[in-house]
């Protein structure tokens, strides 16, 4: 019999009446003929009520201890969950990530998945038992319980459904699927039928919060079809699978922006080899996530750094920046916290031209400045203002049709 791996975030699970309508969608698949498993996240904002707790008791709580506390969430849900398919006349058990052997590395709160030993799940669906794992949570070679992060239960369900050769993951949410851009800032967005791996991970990289990228990349390497939904009704959703050639024809296939972001400029330093590895190398040293970069040489002495960065990480950002400016005798640092990125994402950019000079375009008649510009080979950033970004991204919508679905948009 086929698998099917069902992931239910915190708002799907956040009472007992939502669990139940969980429960029915996980029946009317077995119903259907497949072997189900499910995978679920803390309820409604019990993650965020247990951080507060250790905050309370300990302002920097021991990072291993944080994750011991944090996997109960998860464990809490699965528990019922099963209770609630028992009491529907469906056999159904739960698991811990521990009990399913789902193997980590041991960095707590972050901890990157290795292994899955579906043995122990495979014997249970061959008893006709739903499978129930608490997502998010893994343990190491020693034991010890780890956390998977930002988005972990999402990769808990794609890394489940790799593992077992599931026919699809299904990730249920509360927006019906993936639109062209978020339709609280730009209401005529609209649902996509398709998306590719590759643009839902420039997507979630910019900010799309449908879908965390580690997820997303974990579906492309192991070829897991994902599909977006919405656990409050039957909408098909967004599938997210490998790039088929109809996708080309279409030219941008979503847009987002990126408010929290921040532009550290290192301008006149050296421009001789080895200046930009020790940039990069320094800002690592301080655990700083680094966004695009752009590097432009002044003179034949000289060039120019400059780099985005989180706000969360600007002032740790700031304070190595201003070390290496008195290190390599730069001309000046500038510092921007009031930018944010817009971008559009589209696999068509690879064999259609046309996306930069309409971007740049539209941007130039909505009066927008552009502060600087980074690509990807299907991806165009421009940093503009704080104040425009929101302008911008309906300008550039509206010009790429984002307010259509892909068959009704005109040709470039």
């Amino acid at each position: 019999m086929a698998i099917i791996v069902q992931k239910f975030g915190g708002t799907s699970v956040a009472n007992a009446e939502k669990i139940r309508r969980a429960a029915r969608r996980v029946i009317e698949r077995k119903q259907a003929g497949y072997q189900v498993v499910v995978v679920a996240s803390a309820r409604g904002h019990q993650t965020d009520e247990l951080v507060r707790d250790a905050l309370e008791l300990n302002p920097n709580p021991p990072r291993r201890e944080m994750d011991q506390l944090l996997s109960t969430g998860e464990q809490q849900t699965v528990s019922l969950f099963a209770m609630a398919l028992e009491a529907m006349g469906c056999k159904a058990i739960s698991f811990t990530g521990a009990q399913i052997r789902m193997l980590t590395d041991g960095v707590y709160s972050k901890a990157q998945i290795k292994s899955i030993n579906g043995d122990f799940i495979r014997r249970e669906l061959d008893q006709g038992r739903v499978a129930i794992v608490a997502g998010f949570q893994g343990i190491d070679m020693y034991g010890n319980v780890t956390t998977l992060g930002r988005g972990g239960s999402d990769t808990s369900a794609v890394a489940l459904a790799a593992a077992l050769k599931a026919e699809e993951c299904e990730i249920f949410t509360d927006v019906d699927g993936v639109y062209t851009t978020d339709p609280r800032i730009f209401k005529q967005a609209v649902m996509l039928d398709e998306i590719s791996y590759d643009e839902m991970l420039e997507l979630a990289s910019l900010g799309a919060g449908v879908m965390h990228i580690r997820s997303v990349a974990f579906g492309k390497r192991y070829n897991v079809k994902i599909r977006v939904r919405n656990s409050g009704n039957n909408n098909p959703g967004t599938i997210i699978t490998h790039e088929v050639p109809q996708m080309e024809g279409v030219l941008v296939s979503g847009a987002t922006i990126q408010k929290d972001m921040a532009k550290i400029s290192l301008v006149g330093i050296p421009n001789v080899p080895g200046t930009a590895a020790n940039v990069f190398a320094r800002l690592a040293e301080a655990k700083v996530v680094v966004n695009d970069i752009m590097q432009t040489e002044v003179s034949p002495q000289k060039a120019n750094i400059a780099f985005m960065v989180g706000t969360s990480d600007l002032q740790t950002a700031k304070e190595v920046a201003e070390d290496l400016k008195k290190e390599l005798n730069c001309d000046d640092l500038f510092v921007r916290d009031d930018i944010a990125l817009v971008s559009v994402v589209g696999v068509g950019m690879r064999s259609q031209y046309g996306v930069a000079e309409k971007m740049f375009g539209t941007l130039a008649k909505a009066k927008v400045n552009i502060d600087s510009i980074t690509t990807s080979e299907i991806r165009i950033s421009c940093a503009v203002g704080i104040d425009e970004v929101e302008r911008a991204l309906e300008a550039v919508c509206l010009a790429f049709e984002l307010d259509k679905p892909a068959r009704q948009r005109k040709p470039v």
